[in-house]
């Protein structure tokens, strides 16, 4: 009788998880706080409470933390030189050309420089090209794809990475930093340069338009500040959360086939891949299992604007609606699942 109820008690707990964010807006507003009063339910509730969770907890956000708020500030001084480096670029290269690479550099760059600063500087390069707003709104959406998946690659890149990490680094799978970049590096990094060349395409032919993106506002250091605490707090709460929820990830979601993981994902395009990562991802799934659950949250994460962070960034900063972004966002992520999902069906073992 008690099992069922800790199970009927972590399935309530995910429920609410997962979809109060998403239907009550002071709860998104407040998502970091919620998340935490959630995780520390799922760890009374599942009896998970540990010594050791409770310094995983503690120490696991500071790597994510530090590399937010120290990129933060070095983007922010060197935000004045962009314009001079973006038009040597376009001289050099042609605008096309030039956005390629900056796609393409975001992407892989993101794991290292997190997907919070790339989407900042996203913001940024965008304001700067004046191509047009139909335009730059496809430019924005592919980038942001491209850095969803490259900031997975490392656990400093996203929330999603770092809580992967600290999920799997027991046995069997003894997740360390090169971990990801490992497991499913082969097919991020492809997926990044597609992307990169995709979006790109039409740039020489886009023009400069008056109708365009621009960035709402320069951060100052209290933002900054401010948002690396965020960070800390909502990786915490996806620390405890996930080791709260993990006696029902593993009593249901690892007796999932790959297929039906893969395909399950796709509800991150409305919720945060991060928290999805914190809910299903457990130990005792198989390498395989891993791949197609990253990679299933990875790709539908870019789909619509809740689903990872450079979308909610990017969006926010510069004021692109929930309509333009599925409307160019739906049909290359649906592309994208499709494609990966026959590849990583023959291929992954």
């Amino acid at each position: 009788m008690n099992d069922y109820i800790t199970v009927a008690g972590l399935a309530l707990i995910m429920g609410l998880t997962l979809f109060l964010p998403f239907s009550v807006k002071k709860i998104e507003e407040e998502l970091e706080a919620f998340l935490f009063i959630m995780g520390l339910a799922a760890v009374t509730i599942s009896g998970q409470w540990a010594k050791q969770l409770i310094a995983d907890a503690f120490l696991g956000p500071i790597k994510i933390t530090l590399a937010v708020l120290v990129l933060g500030f070095a983007f922010r001084a060197a935000r004045p030189k962009l314009k001079g480096w973006l038009e040597t670029l376009i001289m050099a290269l042609g605008t096309r050309r030039t956005l390629f690479a900056i796609i393409l550099f975001l992407g892989l760059a993101s794991s290292l420089i997190t997907a919070i600063i790339a989407a900042l500087a996203l913001a940024e390069i965008i304001t700067l090209l004046k191509l047009g707003r139909k335009y730059e709104i496809k430019a924005v959406v592919y980038a942001c794809f491209a850095i969803g998946l490259g900031a997975a690659l490392t656990p400093i890149g996203e929330p999603l990475s770092t809580i992967a990490v600290a999920k799997l680094k027991g046995p069997p799978h003894g997740a360390d930093f090169f971990f990801l970049l490992h497991q499913i590096g082969f097919w991020v990094v492809p997926g990044v340069v597609l992307t990169a060349f995709l979006g790109s395409r039409g740039a020489d032919e886009a023009g400069v338009s008056k109708r365009r993106l621009v960035e709402d506002a320069v951060e100052m250091n209290r933002s900054i500040v401010l948002r690396g605490a965020k960070v800390y707090l909502f990786v915490m709460a996806l620390i405890f959360l996930g080791a709260g929820l993990t006696p029902l990830a593993e009593r249901f979601a690892q007796q999932m086939p790959e297929w039906a993981l893969y395909w399950a994902n796709s509800i991150s395009a409305i919720l945060d891949n991060a928290t999805l990562t914190a809910a299903e991802l457990v130990p005792v799934m198989t390498d395989r299992q891993v791949t197609f659950v990253l990679m299933g949250l990875l790709i539908s994460g870019g789909m619509l604007i809740p689903g990872n962070i450079p979308n909610i960034i990017s969006s926010a900063k510069l004021k692109i609606k929930s309509r333009e972004w599925a409307a160019v966002a739906l049909p290359y992520g649906a592309f994208l699942m499709v494609v990966y999902f026959i590849l990583m069906s023959i291929f992954v073992k």
